[in-house]
């Protein structure tokens, strides 16, 4: 799970997105997305797709199983 939290974290970061901006994209709320870098919470399969989606990732890099994004 560590290297899910972290390479989310990672690619929320790196993308363009304000956390408002992210949150509109994906259907949460921003304060979800702010969960999602801070805690432990990871996003239901339906917005983790959306987050991948959103920041243009694999999702099986974020699952650590590709080192490629």
């Amino acid at each position: 799970m560590d290297i899910i939290k972290h390479r989310l974290r990672e690619e929320i970061k790196r993308s363009n997105y304000t956390t408002i901006e992210l949150a509109e994209k994906v259907g949460v709320s921003p304060e979800m997305i702010t969960q999602y870098m801070t805690t432990k919470k990871l996003p239901r399969l339906d917005t983790f797709a959306r987050l991948c989606s959103a920041l243009d990732v694999s999702s099986d890099y974020i699952l650590g199983l590709d080192d490629y994004r």
